[in-house]
């Protein structure tokens, strides 16, 4: 069962501020001046993305590191399905993953940093995305020491971060927070590479979707924040943006005790506070 806190303090912010900055914040990575890449395919916008986040580190061809998995075509734009694929040889040394969409105006979708509960197994991290305009998708991986390793993917979609959203704002506003944790494990004997997917009922607004009533913007509401357990130990927390989906989904892969409850907590650019448990009989 799901729970959620309102932080008086942090219902003060000021949500179209927020959107504003948010906006701001796309232009600058957008515009930053650029720098050189041994990974890099030529994409302007790209540039100044890597210095803004990365600095003047080199990103490393990823290839039979990092496999990134993104329909050429997407059939809509604000639930675009990508996954990332690590093999276990490679991913037993990463520790966060951070995922890029160029065109965006907040291209820096999600960074995921791991804890030891990610495994040292094969490591697999599925989710939806908004793609505003055909862009290149990328996932970025850093190793303990310090390197960085890319794979890209350029997909067709359009529209995405100003769809409108699948339910009215009150209609949302009941079911904010609702969290589904599920856990499959493929071999509980061995308790490696173990999968689970949670999901978390949240309208998470760009900030970029109009209201067909009044005319107006929607202000940015977004899960920005989420951190995953089995048991006492991390299998990761994640920062985000305005360009995950609607409903934000994870599946991913893990390395836990099929005994042990899988708790969620995340919370939201207005300062809200959600949580979850697995059940027994989900796991």
């Amino acid at each position: 069962m799901a729970v959620f806190i309102r932080d008086e303090e942090d219902t003060m912010r000021s949500a179209a501020i927020r959107s504003a900055a948010m906006a701001m914040l796309g232009v600058a990575l957008a515009f930053t001046a650029p720098s050189s890449s041994r990974a890099d395919d030529g994409s302007v916008a790209w540039d100044g993305i890597k210095s803004a986040a990365f600095g003047a580190r080199d990103i490393l061809d990823g290839a039979g590191k990092v496999t990134l998995d993104a329909p050429y075509r997407a059939e809509d734009a604000s639930t675009v399905p990508i996954s990332v694929r690590l093999p276990a040889e490679f991913a037993k040394d990463v520790k966060s993953l951070t995922l890029v969409i160029d065109k965006n105006p907040s291209p820096i979708v999600a960074t995921f940093n791991y804890g030891d509960a990610a495994g040292t197994g094969e490591r697999v991290l599925a989710t939806r995305v908004r793609i505003d305009q055909y862009s290149n998708v990328r996932a970025i991986a850093e190793t303990a020491d310090g390197k960085l390793y890319m794979a890209s993917r350029f997909v067709k979609a359009s529209g995405g971060c100003s769809a409108p959203a699948s339910k009215d704002a009150e209609e949302a506003a009941k079911s904010m927070g609702k969290m589904k944790i599920r856990t499959a494990f493929k071999d509980p004997e061995a308790a490696a590479a173990q999968e689970a997917e949670v999901m978390i009922k949240h309208p998470n607004n760009s900030g970029l979707q109009m209201d067909q009533v009044t005319g107006l913007y929607t202000p940015a509401h977004f899960v920005d924040k989420i951190e995953v357990r089995t048991g006492e130990k991390l299998v990761f927390t994640m920062t985000g943006g305005i360009s995950i989906s609607e409903n934000p989904h994870f599946r991913f892969t893990y390395q836990g005790n099929p005994s042990d409850v899988m708790s969620v907590r995340a919370e939201d650019s207005e300062g809200m506070k959600f949580s979850g448990n697995s059940t027994p009989s989900q796991s």
